[in-house]
This record gives C-alpha cells, structure tokens and sequence, in this order.
C-alpha cells in the first residue's frame, strides 16, 4: 500500500488559497471549468474569489478486476454542465484537484479544444491542481504542492465514500 498524506479542511482551504495566489499573478481566466468530482469544491471556492462562472466536464476512469491502483481508460462526459456564454470560453482555467498521472488533464485540454460548442471562442487554456505527484508526466501551468512522492491523497470528504446514509443517519439522530 502507498503512503498516505492525509489532508485536512483547514490544510485544504490554504492549499487553495495559495492556488488562487498563484493563478492572480500572471493569469486572469475568465471561466473556471472543473473536472467533476475532485475539483467541485476548488471551483466553488476559486469562483467566489475569481467572481467568475463555471464549467463541470465529468470523466470517469474506467478500470478492471486487479485494476484498482491503475488508470482505465477514459470515458468523457457528452456535454460541458455550464451556464456560462460561449464568450467566457476564451481563456479557461482547467482545474482538478491532482495531477496523478497526468492523464486526465492532458487528455481533458485535447477534448476541450474539440468540444464543438465553444471551440472557436477558446483562445487559452491553462491547467490547475492542487498536488501534483512525482511520477505524473503532465505539468500543471499552476500547482502549490509538488510532490516529492506518489502518497495517496487523502481529502477532508473522503471519508464519505465509507459511509452509508443509514450510518450518517444513525450518527446524527438526537438524544
């Protein structure tokens, strides 16, 4: 089993912070397009800083029995979910929240430049995580955490996917 780095909220908030720092230096996007699920709660955080709109594209990674620690192959989701004009298309801020591999991002500019409903309004596109781990391939134009390591990444809400509703239920009910 890998190393952990186990993060939490407060941990979680500054790396963000550092990430929006970073990206007002030299950089002024004007959507914010995340890559659903990891980076949902740094664009709601980036986008209240930013004050600008949003974009979720969905990509599951699809793997097989004794593929549990190995990247799948990518499967992307038909449409952007946004209620951003095709104009704010023009300089995007592609974000997640890791660069693992590298794949999903990498891979996440090439179906962006193709996607055919704002394609011809995109004139930059720069990319965005919070950690980036050292066996990745692809380098983030922005990222405040570079690993020294590949540790799993353990996030304030990971814990979530241990739980049933019917635990988190039991464990709120009032005395």
């Amino acid at each position: 089993m890998a190393d952990k780095l186990v993060i939490n909220f407060k941990e979680y908030l500054q790396t963000v912070e550092k990430l929006a720092i970073d990206v007002s230096k030299s950089y002024k996007p004007t959507v914010l397009v995340g890559i659903m699920r990891g980076a949902a709660p740094i664009i709601d955080i980036l986008s209240r800083i930013f004050k600008l709109p949003t974009a979720y594209i969905v990509i599951q990674s699809y793997s097989g029995k004794g593929m549990e620690d190995k990247q799948g192959e990518l499967v992307f989701s038909r449409e952007i979910s946004s209620i951003a004009s095709q104009k704010d298309f023009e300089k995007i801020l592609l974000v997640d929240d890791l660069s693992d591999t590298g794949l999903t991002l990498n891979k996440s500019v090439d179906w962006l430049l193709k996607y055919e409903p704002v394609k011809e309004n995109i004139k930059q596109i720069k990319t965005a995580c919070l950690w980036k781990k050292k066996s990745s391939k692809f380098s983030p134009d922005f990222c405040p955490v570079q690993l020294n390591d590949d540790p799993w990444i353990v996030q304030p809400t990971e814990h979530y996917e241990e739980l049933s509703i019917e635990e988190i239920i039991k464990r709120n009910k009032q005395g």
